[in-house]
């Protein structure tokens, strides 16, 4: 039988079908939406209110974020079977229309409750989304083309990963924060268009049994997966990665923007690359958070093919724990100095260490699921990331108000000097704070953040992040000692 070894690279992009590039293309704009909003989201929801921000605190930003997302990677066990039995057509117009109606009223309510409830909106259109995409590449390819073909459909994740916050940075910067939020609906109902007018339902066997039967057995055949506990003690091992990944999206470009000073970084970059240094630059001269952050999603785009290539015959179970190693050694970097160029090459090296390990991990599901029961495993593999986007408002929101939380850390060095200063609100901002504190110390803004950065060391955060992912590094040693072990027995 031919694999797709025996096709040229031509010859491969010409046998996928209509409905494949459809749901390649659709998967790019909706990924340019979710991360064009989900990059900025931290800022947005906890910087100054004169700014057009939210001015939520930490923990109200961590309760957010963590919660939903965390609904959001435990629905498609349900709305996977609800796509199921109604066709994905119709699945992919609801979901886009929670996700418009979503994105666009998240940039119109302004409390903590309307933000919540208009983002868990987006979350089950996201989660509606998911499934479908995924199982229209499947029933569009063939085992000539499949590994090809998700490769692509991956490529294309990244690529919407990549320009969805390039674009919401410079719009932000020109336009203010609404702006970011109807991009994200104007890049959903592009797929709106595409899935009315030129989408057509591919071969799909229809789904006799109702649809509380399907959703039973979803979660029958989830069940089943997790009874085997050489999958689950994986599954609980691997909440610690992505409990340090998630740190890089919802902590660190808060912890920049509060403490980081990015020009130098800019100023580095324009010596070698004066127009793309010179794109990126906000109206401040330096370069926005999101920017900063982004870079890991280029990174990746540059490097993907080439990290998998030295990787391609290391067993998954190492290739995991080196690339969570390189992770820790990075994200403990972008946390540790207010250096902007080490902010950086920590996210460089954490985005090797991610593209080391995160693909190895499907891979080992894979190796490790009983012949003809593949696809049951695979379906455990967002249960990780669902529980720890759900601990990582523990991380992101308590313990960073608590230890890295500029305004409290400001607050306890005034009190020390028995200085006090007006309660944030909407009528005294948290740039009014930064203001008169700057003032209360006789320092500038700039003076100011040095200080508090060598007094309080806000960065010591890296600590915990770093900690969790070593936690998990000797979680993957136990437990391959213990597999290893237990196969010998069996042989």
């Amino acid at each position: 039988m031919s694999d797709n070894t025996n096709k040229g690279f031509v010859a491969l992009l010409k046998s996928f079908t209509k409905p494949f590039w459809l749901a390649s293309v659709m998967e790019l704009f909706e990924r340019w939406a979710w991360y064009g909003l989900f990059a900025v989201l931290a800022l947005y929801l906890t910087n100054s209110t004169d700014e057009g921000a939210l001015g939520f605190s930490h923990i109200e930003r961590g309760e957010i974020m963590s919660y939903v997302t965390a609904i959001l990677y435990l629905l498609p066990i349900i709305t996977g079977a609800i796509s199921d039995k109604i066709g994905y057509k119709i699945s992919l117009i609801i979901a886009y229309l929670l996700l418009a109606v979503g994105y666009y009223f998240m940039g119109e309510v302004t409390s903590y409750s309307a933000v919540f409830l208009m983002f868990l909106v987006v979350a089950l259109g996201a989660a509606m989304f998911k499934p479908v995409a995924s199982a229209i590449v499947t029933k569009s390819t063939d085992s000539t083309n499949s590994s090809f073909g998700f490769g692509v459909f991956y490529m294309m994740v990244n690529i919407g990963g990549f320009f969805g916050p390039l674009f919401s940075a410079k719009l932000r910067d020109a336009y203010g924060w609404k702006i970011v939020f109807l991009m994200a609906t104007c890049a959903i109902l592009v797929n709106l268009v595409i899935v009315i007018f030129f989408f057509k339902e591919p071969n799909r066997e229809p789904v006799k049994e109702s649809l509380g039967e399907t959703i039973s057995r979803s979660f029958k055949n989830i069940w089943e997966a997790l009874s085997d506990m050489r999958l689950t003690f994986l599954l609980i091992i691997m909440v610690g990665f992505w409990l340090m990944f998630n740190q890089l999206f919802y902590t660190l470009p808060v912890f920049i923007e509060e403490w980081i000073n990015t020009r130098p970084f800019y100023e580095v970059f324009h010596k070698i690359l004066p127009p793309i240094a010179d794109f990126l630059k906000n109206r401040d001269g330096s370069i926005n958070p999101e920017m900063i952050v982004n870079l890991d999603a280029f990174f990746i785009i540059i490097f993907q093919m080439i990290i998998s290539m030295i990787i391609l015959k290391w067993k998954p179970i190492n290739a995991m724990m080196t690339g969570i190693f390189i992770a820790i050694v990075g994200i403990a970097l972008s946390f540790y100095t207010n250096d902007s160029i080490y902010t950086v090459l920590g996210i460089l090296i954490f985005a090797i260490g991610e593209m080391t390990s995160n693909p190895k991990f499907s891979d080992y599901i894979a190796k490790i699921s009983p012949k003809g029961k593949e696809a049951l495993y695979m379906g455990t593999y967002f249960l990780p990331i669902a529980a720890a986007n759900l601990l990582t408002k523990w991380i992101t929101g308590d313990l960073y108000e608590n230890f890295s939380d500029k305004v409290a850390i400001i607050r306890r060095e005034l009190a020390s000097r028995n200085i006090s200063l007006p309660e944030i609100t909407d009528a005294y901002t948290k740039n009014d704070f930064y203001k008169d504190a700057a003032g209360k110390l006789k320092m500038t803004q700039e003076q100011m953040t040095t200080f508090m950065w060598e007094q309080y060391h806000p960065g010591n955060i890296w600590y915990v992040i770093a900690g969790i992912g070593l936690l998990t590094i000797v979680g993957l040693v136990v437990y391959n000692s213990v597999i290893s072990r237990r196969d010998k027995n069996k042989a």
